[in-house]
């Protein structure tokens, strides 16, 4: 019986939320806009990073350090130092280029093969390709394995191939610690916007909540009405983010279509999935009931009924 009762307290609260919303149509709008604007930006600068990531391939195979032996160290000694490698678990395969076929393909490619036929003995030396797993692409993980590699005796030098992918990658990071810093602001906003809005409407209402607390009702009666209108807020704000963002993915899907189509490649932009939209509207939720709590919780306790 008394959660039946609970209940339907809830629902006349967020019924009432919902009609007060409605009577006042113009200001609602605006304040869910700001609201949506704020949640609009993060959500977009996580497409624009999973959307850069997708298109690129992340680049993980592309990522190569070739391991360049002293020309005195034989091939079965860089066989064994392949193994030692391999061993390592940031590493996913080790392949071991012999002199004499790096100097055949030499020969077959550069187009000095008949200058290098009077050669008498090997200049080159035996490599090992190295090719990190994709976890450990990072520019940090591939500094600590060319380090690695560097520091034995028979190496004579050590090149990272694709060095512009560390780069990219570093650049994906920095958006990433964007996306972050934008998100926890942006959300302090939407918790001052809806907190902002609260406290202006516990101040119009200031005589009914007086003549609420008159009869009994009690503080945390009082302040059910004005979380519903928060969590409205929120995820009206959020609604209207997702909306904001899949236009923005609508206009740009024909050019970013021609654009690779222009560099020989075919692809789509994505949109928010499933879990982005969830956790849009969670954030949106908890961040309205966070700010109408916060000014509720504030604001009414100077409220009391006088004598």
């Amino acid at each position: 019986m008394s959660l039946g009762v609970s209940g339907g307290r809830h629902l006349h609260s967020l019924l009432g939320s919902l009609g007060r919303l409605a009577r006042n149509p113009l200001a609602s709008f605006f304040t869910l806009l700001v609201i949506a604007l704020a949640l609009a930006l993060p959500l977009g600068l996580r497409l624009f990073v999973s959307n850069a990531q997708a298109a690129t391939g992340n680049f993980a195979s592309a990522v190569d350090v070739s391991v360049y032996l002293k020309t005195d160290v034989p091939l079965a000694k860089a066989q064994q130092l392949a193994q030692a490698a391999q061993a390592r678990r940031d590493v996913a395969a080790v392949t071991v280029i012999p002199a004499d076929k790096g100097l055949e393909d030499f020969r077959a490619y550069s187009g000095f093969g008949d200058a290098l036929k009077a050669l008498t003995d090997n200049p080159l030396p035996n490599v090992l390709h190295v090719r990190p797993r994709a976890e450990a692409s990072s520019a940090a993980a591939l500094t600590a394995l060319r380090g690695y590699f560097a520091a034995w005796p028979e190496v004579d030098s050590v090149q990272v191939d694709s060095e512009w992918v560390m780069r990219f990658n570093a650049i994906l990071e920095v958006l990433r610690r964007l996306l972050a810093i934008a998100a926890a602001l942006l959300g302090i906003g939407v918790v001052a916007v809806i907190g902002n809005t609260i406290r202006l409407e516990i101040a119009g209402r200031r005589q009914e909540i007086e003549v609420t607390k008159l009869v009994g009702g009690s503080n945390a009666y009082v302040r059910r009405p004005f979380l519903y209108t928060g969590v409205l807020y929120g995820l009206g704000g959020a609604l209207i983010a997702w909306g904001i963002v899949a236009a923005a993915i609508l206009v740009l899907q024909q050019p970013v279509a021609t654009l690779a189509q222009l560099y020989g490649s075919r692809y789509v932009l994505d949109g928010p999935s499933a879990q982005d939209i969830g956790v849009l509207l969670g954030a949106g939720a908890a961040l309205g009931w966070l700010g109408a709590w916060i000014s509720a919780a504030r604001h009414l306790r100077g409220i009391e009924p006088r004598a």
